[in-house]
């Protein structure tokens, strides 16, 4: 007799997405079970060792406007942070904080053992198990069956895993831990289909063999700005480690030309498709050739080991090519090598399958989440774990589903862009992929999404309360700018001058001066005795509001009409057969994606505005 239990959800993976979805799910009081090849790999991280960056900062500011954990343990365990694009406009500013690797996996480890409804258990799924087109649990290798209302996919990298340097190949998941090599099939017989993709990581070294003098300082910020809202920014203040810049040069790029030949990617050994905007240094010599030098950075892997990570030079050419062309980069001439470079290949999905809940299409109560869905990153696997957590907790409670849309969230950029986008290769966040960016800012990722995860029970009334007391605060203190006025009086204009700006000849509304690009909310208090005690994030959002009316009145309008379309649903059931006038192509892609609502349609590749004014005159 096989082995039985019952779960409300089994999650499959515990990477960054798995745990997020596990968690979520728990903490709605659903029993939850999260499997996983080794309890070590829970929230691993085998590639860089940081969280947060250009775009992906954001999704980690808006999983924890959701409720989610991400911004939390990286707040406990970073050992850098820096706000990024400091130089430019608020929009692209991103938070990126250095991780103690080993901490960051062990506070989330601890953080799921201790969760009320969660179990952790260490064993590989080969079986998904179906009973009339609906997920119903799993089977693990050694026979016992998980029965289940709701499965959710985080299998990540591991899936039929294979890791390549040069001519060497192993048949194992990142970090040499074991591959999960059944439950392909499993999925294929459900009728899921599967592709193949590839990502790589470059080598550690050891950083006693590292001439830190020969490459540029980087320090991070003072103060340091926590990633969760709910984190006390006076506990994050500690001392921090420095990160170092150097560069590739023609040596570097000579001994890769040599040995290109050598590489797995080029001798047609791999067969997954890499990530373009995270190239591996061979693709980057070949596909830059007229570049002299790549930037490259040299990141520690945490306080208690002597590894350093060497971002931008991830490689799968041999060992002895990898230590020669290292040897060729200021600081490295005398490296030693801790782990080599490598790629590595595993199966995942073509998202089309599912829909914005992050549903598949063809079976019910089955999700997925995480590089699965053929994303790259764990800021990407995290946003999407949430949010499949939640609506598969939704849907198992007999409640409304969350979809996020693209002006409301990067992770509804994210999402639909894997839903209704063809993709060839591991999908990467960047801030250009978010039309109303001006709009979508990590500093204000609280006001647009705490309500989602209020409605779902995964932020508290009382966090919640804080949140809408911070929006109040905020209309007030406009208010009260836009309608205090001081004149041109000798001590204002003592005091623009001093501040490099022009003197009043009329009097003028605080928010006018504060629209000025040389002046600052702290720098106009001498004239303003009537400023109520705010905090500092209400006081930044005061300053960004007024500072860029004009853009984000013009984006909101944008928005306005966006909303149109996505409001204007598209029956499930019907046959774009019957929908005359209708090209073949969009025909074609309108039946392979099944788009929800004519705005999710006309995003669709092949689907034309004429597509959409034909579809829109057969829906009346």
């Amino acid at each position: 007799m096989k082995f039985e239990e019952y779960y409300d959800i089994v999650v499959v993976g515990a990477g960054h997405a798995g745990c997020e979805a596990a968690l979520a799910c728990a903490r709605l009081g659903l029993e939850t079970i999260i499997f996983t090849v080794s309890v070590n790999s829970i929230a691993l991280m085998p590639c860089n060792p940081n969280i947060g960056g250009t775009s992906k900062g954001h999704l980690v500011r808006e999983v924890d406007a959701l409720g989610g954990e991400m911004g939390k343990n990286i707040d406990k365990t970073f050992i850098q942070s820096r706000m990024l694009n400091q130089s430019k406009g608020p929009a692209v500013h991103s938070l990126r904080a250095q991780a103690d690797k080993a901490e960051y996996s062990k506070a989330m480890r601890q953080t799921l053992e201790n969760e009320e409804h969660l179990t952790v258990k260490q064993a590989e799924v080969c079986r998904l198990i179906i009973e009339n087109g609906k997920a119903a649990g799993v089977e693990i290798f050694t026979g016992g069956i998980y029965h289940a209302k709701a499965v959710i996919l985080c299998t990540g990298t591991y899936l039929r895993a294979r890791c390549l340097c040069g001519e060497a190949i192993t048949y194992t998941g990142p970090n040499g831990l074991m591959a999960a090599n059944h439950l392909s099939d499993s999925l294929r017989e459900a009728g899921i289909e599967l592709t193949r993709f590839k990502t790589g990581t470059p080598a550690r070294i050891d950083k006693r063999t590292i001439d830190f003098s020969k490459m540029e300082v980087q320090h991070g910020d003072i103060p340091v700005v926590p990633f969760s809202f709910s984190t006390d920014p006076e506990s994050v203040q500690k001392e921090q480690i420095d990160c170092y810049l150097t560069y590739t040069n023609e040596k570097t790029h000579d001994i890769i030309r040599a040995n290109i030949d050598r590489s797995p990617m080029y001798s047609g050994v791999i067969e997954g498709t890499g990530p373009r905007y995270c190239p591996s240094i061979e693709d980057k010599v070949v596909r830059f050739s007229d570049k002299d030098r790549h930037q490259l950075f040299v990141e520690p892997e945490g306080l208690s080991t002597n590894e350093m990570y060497i971002s931008g030079a991830s490689s799968s050419l041999p060992e002895d090519v990898q230590l020669a062309f290292y040897r060729t980069i200021p600081g490295l001439e005398n490296c030693k090598i801790v782990r080599n470079a490598y790629a590595i290949e595993y199966d995942c999905i073509n998202p089309k399958q599912l829909n914005p809940t992050l549903e598949f299409k063809a079976i019910n109560m089955l999700f997925a989440a995480g590089q699965f869905n053929g994303s790259s990153g764990y800021e990407e696997a995290a946003a999407q774990g949430i949010i499949a957590g939640i609506n598969a907790a939704m849907k198992v409670l007999g409640r409304e589903m969350i979809v996020i849309d693209r002006s409301e969230g990067y992770i509804g950029v994210l999402i639909d862009d894997l839903v209704t986008k063809d993709n060839f290769e591991p999908y990467r966040m960047m801030t250009s992929r978010a039309e109303y960016r001006l709009l979508l800012r990590q500093d204000n990722a609280d006001l647009r999404l705490s309500h989602f995860g209020h409605e779902a029970g995964l932020v508290s009334d009382e966090a919640y309360q804080r949140v809408l007391d911070k929006k109040e605060n905020i209309e007030n203190e406009l208010y009260r700018l836009k309608n205090t006025f001081v004149g041109n009086r000798e001590e204002v204009n003592e005091l623009l001058l001093s501040l490099g700006s022009k003197p009043l000849h009329s009097g003028a509304s605080l928010a006018e001066l504060l629209a000025r690009p040389e002046l600052s909310y702290e720098a106009l208090s001498p004239i303003d005795p009537n400023r109520p005690v705010l905090k500092k994030d209400v006081m930044e959002q005061v300053e960004i509001h007024i500072r860029y009316q004009g853009y984000i009145d013009r984006q909101q309008k944008q928005v306005d009409a966006f909303k149109k379309l996505e409001k204007k649903k598209i029956p499930a059931s019907i046959d774009y057969d019957d929908v005359k006038s209708l090209r073949l192509e969009a025909r074609q892609k309108l039946k392979q994606f099944r788009p929800v609502s004519i705005g999710q349609a006309s995003r669709i590749s092949g689907v034309s505005p004429a597509d959409i004014s034909v579809l829109l005159v057969y829906l009346k």
